[in-house]
Formats: C-alpha cells, sequence, structure tokens
C-alpha cells in the first residue's frame, strides 16, 4: 500500500528540512507549500488528467509541481501569483508527459468521456435521455473548439482568473477573453438548442 500524497510531499521535503541547522524559514517554507498542496492538489490532479494522463501520473506532476515551488520559494523567487505558477508548471509538465507518452489531449476526452458513461447515476430513464441528449450536444461543441479554447475553459472551471490563464498558457489577456466568451456562447447555444 503506497503512503497518501502528503506523506510522500513530506518524505520529499525531509532531506532538505529535517536537520538541526534548518533555518526556521525553511519549515515556513515548508508550512506555507503544504498549505498551497491541501488546496490545490485536487484541482492540479484533474487538470492533469484532462490531457489523458492516469491519476497515478497526476499524482506524481502534483508531486513534482509542489516540490519545484518549495524549491522556487527557498531560494526567494517571486510569490506573486503563485496559482498561476502552479498550474503553469502542472501544464508544462503534463504536456511534457504527453509528448512523453505520444498521446494526444484528444485522448482525454475521449477518456473523459468513457468514464462519465460509466459514472451516470441519473434515476430514471427520462432524466437520463434528457441529459444525454444535452450532454452529447455539449460534448460535440467542446470537442469542435480549438484545443486552446478547450484548455481556458478548463483552467477556468478550476478558478483560475484570466491574468492567471493568460500566465499559465502565454496568451494575451485580450485572447484569454475572446476565448472564453466565444467558447461559452457556443456551449449556451447548444444548452438552448
Amino acid at each position: 500500500m503506497t503512503a497518501p500524497p502528503t506523506t510522500l510531499l513530506r518524505e520529499l521535503f525531509l532531506p532538505e528540512t529535517a536537520t538541526a541547522s534548518a533555518p526556521a524559514a525553511s519549515c515556513e517554507i515548508e508550512a506555507e507549500v503544504m498549505g498551497l498542496f491541501e488546496q490545490f492538489r485536487l484541482p492540479i490532479l484533474r487538470y492533469c488528467i484532462s490531457f489523458g494522463l492516469s491519476v497515478h501520473v497526476g499524482e506524481e506532476i502534483s508531486q513534482e509541481v509542489f516540490l519545484a515551488l518549495f524549491r522556487h520559494l527557498r531560494m526567494g523567487r517571486s510569490r506573486r501569483n503563485l496559482r498561476g505558477w502552479i498550474f503553469r508548471v502542472a501544464h508544462n509538465l503534463a504536456v511534457k508527459q504527453c509528448h512523453a507518452n505520444q498521446r494526444s489531449p484528444r485522448m482525454a476526452e475521449l477518456d473523459a468521456t468513457i468514464s462519465e458513461r460509466h459514472s451516470d447515476p441519473s434515476p430514471n430513464p427520462e432524466e437520463r435521455f434528457d441529459f444525454a441528449q444535452r450532454h452529447s450536444r455539449l460534448r460535440s461543441v467542446l470537442q469542435a473548439l480549438p484545443e486552446q479554447d478547450r484548455r481556458c475553459l478548463r483552467l477556468r472551471s478550476e478558478g483560475l482568473r484570466y491574468r492567471e490563464i493568460s500566465h499559465v498558457l502565454g496568451m494575451s489577456l485580450g485572447s484569454v477573453s475572446v476565448s472564453l466568451t466565444r467558447s461559452l456562447a457556443r456551449l449556451m447555444a447548444a444548452v438552448d438548442r
């Protein structure tokens, strides 16, 4: 049985912070990173899974992100927009892993569609049919969107602000706004049908 992610993350920090000569600042940074880990572990994991990566790989990426954050903060680097920084590092690691696996991000959506079909707990046939119709329309619209628009939507659904999405994806703020506005309009039109 493997240790829980928080335990694994602590073990990663131990060689660097467990010595008697470790400064109090490192302990404070460790506590801050652990708090951020607890807050953002699941959103980062969901974002990694959206690339078509397994839960196991997503957890590894999450741990790598927060280890990198610990090193980043310990070196006294910028604390500005840590949430955006965390998602940017996760994004880069997920893309790198996808390239290593030679899996396209489209496979992630196929995997998500399959898993959603198997976990549908609709209570009656009419609701199931209505849900399936709406879901099919939304999935079709979502799949027709450019990859950059889908990524903007995923990050927005995780609660990132436009400026943070801009930073994570390396887009201008205006491009993020246009992308989200266009995508949401298309999704709303599909719901209204």
